[in-house]
């Protein structure tokens, strides 16, 4: 399947179809193509783990579907999705379809229309990759055989750290590694990029930000005038912070004493550092939720949680220093924008570099939770990265379109 020619199509009442793979879950939203505007959303969940939940919500956060199945595989959720989709096409006829994915090399940054050479090359990278880009790559061929020539874009979560400087993306490792694509990719870029987009160009342009996304997965970024200098996750989202089942920075000897000192393999590794670690392997659950109510009997539970907020803390004071001072922290992401008790224990202190939270604004989950004495302003703004691959979506299939009439002229 070459590249799609889009047509001049009737924009009226048409949608805007996002995609996002997890390795155990697959979330999909619709957007109005014109306003964008969200329309309904979805998640399949607990894929090939236990008895998973397809559940649909409308615009207003009523739900539409609710189904407890178990779903062997992501092709399996996939498949259900579709058939929803096929069965409601005529209530919700869709104009492009998004797709996030993890990475696209070394070279590939931009969201860019889906086409076999792209899928191709791909294909070339999933060694960069290979717990997220197979599934993310196996979506996308599935919904290009549903769904014909409708135009496909992918949208690239490490672009945002595109433009880090050297000393901050590349490995102290001879050049040839560097070639093969070895370098710090840094993930979560949509989140950040949608957060940036709720401040104001003053404050993007002329203030050092830290964002932290604080969730399952969880990193933060430096971001000085408006771009990404450095940030947590390197060459896989397993680095950085100690999150829910995933280890995070690990002194390099700890991975070769693992495959000298036991039978385990290179696969073997990379399951126990993916799935079994983190505040996992400390406490029994990576949940935060379940971690926090069981700290008061659970000393395991404790000691989870005063590794995560101590590590956060070490980042946030690390990026501060690389940026020569701190006008901004952000929390994002399911446990920091949900949870008062982390923001606190985090931020506390942290008053030598002017954050002093306030603690009522704070537990009312306020957007600003900073007291007015604090020197650097302490938000929480709700993350999207699905919006956001509708929005860059939106703006390719125009693109496209004016590029089409233009070459029409010529």
């Amino acid at each position: 399947m070459s590249r799609p020619k889009l047509e001049k199509m009737k924009l009226q009442e048409k949608f805007i179809l996002t995609l996002n793979c997890g390795s155990s879950s697959l979330k999909f939203s619709l957007y109005d193509v014109n306003s964008l505007a969200l329309e309904l959303s979805g998640a399949i969940t607990h894929i090939a783990t236990t008895v998973g939940t397809f559940r649909i919500k409308d615009k207003d956060d009523k739900i539409l579907r609710k189904e407890l199945k178990f779903y062997n595989s992501q092709d399996a959720a996939i498949q259900e999705v579709l058939h929803w989709l096929k069965l409601n096409q005529h209530k919700y006829p869709l104009a492009a379809i998004g797709h996030r994915l993890v990475l696209g090399g070394p070279h590939r940054h931009d969201t860019e229309i889906v086409t076999d050479e792209l899928i191709a090359e791909l294909d070339n990278y999933i060694y960069l990759a290979p717990n997220h880009l197979p599934e993310e790559i196996a979506a996308i061929k599935l919904f290009r055989k549903a769904f014909g020539e409708l135009p496909q874009a992918v949208s690239y979560d490490t672009a945002f750290h595109t433009d880090m400087p050297n000393c901050a993306k590349y490995y102290p490792l001879p050049l040839i590694y560097k070639k093969e694509g070895l370098m710090r990719y840094g993930f979560h870029g949509l989140s950040y990029e949608y957060v940036l987009s709720k401040l104001t160009d003053v404050q993007i342009n002329k203030q050092k930000i830290i964002i932290a996304h604080l969730g399952s997965g969880s990193s933060m970024a430096a971001i000085k005038n408006g771009k990404s200098i450095d940030t947590t996750m390197g060459m896989s989202p397993m680095g950085g912070m100690v999150m829910s089942t995933r280890s995070g920075d690990l002194d390099p000897g700890v991975v070769l004493f693992l495959l000298k000192r036991t039978n385990m393999c290179v696969s073997d590794v990379d399951e126990l550092l993916s799935h079994h670690a983190g505040l996992k392997a400390i406490a029994g659950t990576g949940d935060m939720v379940e971690l926090l109510k069981n700290e008061p009997i659970d000393e395991k539970a404790t000691e989870a949680i005063d590794l995560f907020c101590y590590q956060a803390k070490k980042f946030i004071g690390a990026f501060a220093a690389v940026m020569g001072g701190l006008d901004m922290l952000i929390f994002t992401g399911g446990i920091g924008e949900n949870s008062a008790a982390i923001r606190e224990r985090i931020c506390e202190g942290l008053e030598f570099l002017g954050i002093d939270i306030y603690h009522k604004s704070n537990h009312e989950n306020n957007r600003v939770i900073s007291s007015i004495d604090s020197r650097v302003t302490v938000e929480v703004i709700p993350t999207n990265e699905e919006w956001m691959i509708a929005s860059h979506t939106q703006q390719l299939i125009r693109n496209e379109l004016i590029l089409q009439d233009y070459e029409k002229t010529i």
